[in-house]
C-alpha cells in the first residue's frame, strides 16, 4: 500500500468513527432529556416586571437552566424595552399582565380594553413579540375581562400554587411551594422579591430531584408543557 493510499484509508476510518460518536451522542441526548423530565413540566411565572431586579433574575434563571413566563406590566415594558429584549434573549416567554396593574373587575369594558391592548402594543414595540397569554392583576377576573382578553386572542392564566413571595414569604417557603407542583401546574412568583431571587438555585434542584422540568404554558390548554 502506498503512503498516499494509507493516508486515505486512515482518513476514512477517522470520519466513520466521528460519525459513530455523533450518532451515539444524538441518539442518547433525547432519552436523557426525557428521563430528566419524566414527571412532566411545570410553569414558573414571574409577575410585575421588567424592573431593576430583572437582569439578576434572568442571570439566575439562565445559570440554573430554567425558563419561565414573564407576565410584564405594559407601563414597565414601555419604559424598559431593553429589559424585555433581555427576557427574550435569555429564553423566557413574555406575557401580558395589564398596563398599570389595576383591579380590572372594577373597570368599564373600555378601560379593560385599554389596559390589555396598550400592554400588547408596549411588549410588541419593545421586541417581546405579541403575547398569547394574559394574567389579570390579583387573579381577579369576570366575564367582561375574559371577553376582552379573548378579543386579543389571549388565554387567561391564573395559577395553581401561590408562592406568597409578594407577601414576604421566606426563601425556604418559596422553595417549599415549588415542591408542591405537579405535572402541568403553574406557580405564581414575582420579578422583584429578594427571597425569590435567592430561591432560584434551590428551585432548580427541587424540580430536578422530582423529575420535573420548567416548561412553557400552552395557549390551548393553559397548562405547562414541554417547550
Amino acid at each position: 500500500m502506498t503512503a498516499k493510499r494509507a493516508l486515505t484509508v486512515l482518513a476514512a476510518a477517522s470520519a466513520a468513527a466521528a460519525l459513530t460518536v455523533t450518532a451515539t451522542t444524538t441518539s442518547t441526548a433525547a432519552p436523557a432529556r426525557a428521563a430528566a423530565c419524566g414527571a412532566g413540566y411545570v410553569g414558573l411565572t414571574f409577575d410585575d416586571g421588567p424592573s431593576g431586579t430583572t437582569t439578576k433574575l434572568l442571570d439566575a434563571l439562565r445559570q440554573n437552566g430554567l425558563r419561565a413566563t414573564m407576565f410584564n406590566q405594559g407601563q414597565y415594558a414601555a419604559a424598559n424595552p431593553s429589559l424585555v429584549r433581555a427576557q427574550v434573549a435569555a429564553g423566557m416567554w413574555v406575557a401580558n399582565h395589564s398596563y398599570t396593574h389595576p383591579h380590572l373587575t372594577r373597570l368599564s369594558q373600555a378601560q379593560i380594553d385599554s389596559e390589555i391592548s396598550r400592554t400588547q402594543q408596549a411588549i410588541a414595540n419593545a421586541g417581546g413579540g405579541t403575547p398569547k397569554l394574559f394574567r389579570p392583576p390579583y387573579g381577579e377576573t369576570n366575564a367582561t375581562v375574559k371577553s376582552v382578553a379573548a378579543r386579543y386572542s389571549l388565554t387567561e392564566i391564573i395559577w395553581h400554587v401561590d408562592s406568597q413571595d409578594w407577601n414576604g414569604a421566606s426563601t425556604d417557603a418559596i422553595v417549599q411551594s415549588v415542591a408542591r407542583l405537579t405535572n402541568g401546574q403553574i406557580i405564581l412568583m414575582h420579578d422583584w422579591p429578594a427571597n425569590t431571587l435567592a430561591a432560584v438555585p434551590r428551585i432548580a434542584q427541587t424540580l430536578a430531584t422530582r423529575g420535573l422540568c420548567a416548561g412553557t404554558i400552552s395557549p390551548q390548554t393553559g397548562r405547562a408543557v414541554a417547550p
